[in-house]
């Protein structure tokens, strides 16, 4: 089986425009609570600011909240249509690799592009198609520097 021509068309492509996000200190403890995430750099402002830091970090994968845009989702929405369109119903959430640049600092405003990096094709043992779509994220902070990188991986097959 080959990759359809729809889903060809799309790989390496921007997927749409870039979002804004912005990092709030309180965001940042509430999500290592979450993760049960006790370091003193994502709570603490003393001690935070007393480090190389200077500021409350956030833990690797908390990037904020958009600001402008509709977040992470209409890129999501973007890659996976020609997908589906192609008759790859069935989506599954293959998990997200982190690549962390620099640290994410609270007041830090993100911004967001997103493409279609890859869709690898794997034969099922039942002899459907699958696809295995890989959406590249990569947020730069209001410096221009590359905070950090994001592949998150999809599995959509033929029902």
């Amino acid at each position: 089986m080959a990759i359809p021509e729809e889903v060809v068309k799309v790989i390496g492509k921007s997927l749409g425009e870039p979002q804004v996000f912005e990092i709030e200190r309180g965001a940042i403890r509430r999500f290592a609570d979450a993760v049960d995430d006790f370091n003193p750099l994502h709570r603490d402002v003393e001690y935070a600011r007393s480090s190389k830091y200077g500021e409350i970090i956030a833990p690797v994968g908390f990037f904020g909240w958009p600001m402008k845009g509709a977040g992470i989702m209409a890129a999501l929405g973007e890659a996976i249509v020609p997908i589906m369109g192609a008759g790859y119903f069935i989506l599954l959430d293959g998990g997200i690799e982190y690549e962390p640049f620099i640290p994410i600092r609270a007041g830090d405003v993100l911004t967001f592009y997103a493409r279609l990096a890859d869709v690898p094709e794997k034969i099922t043992s039942s002899g459907k198609s699958m696809l295995l779509p890989v959406i590249e994220m990569n947020f730069l902070n209001q410096n221009g520097d590359k905070v950090l990188t994001a592949h998150w991986n999809l599995i959509m097959r033929q029902p």
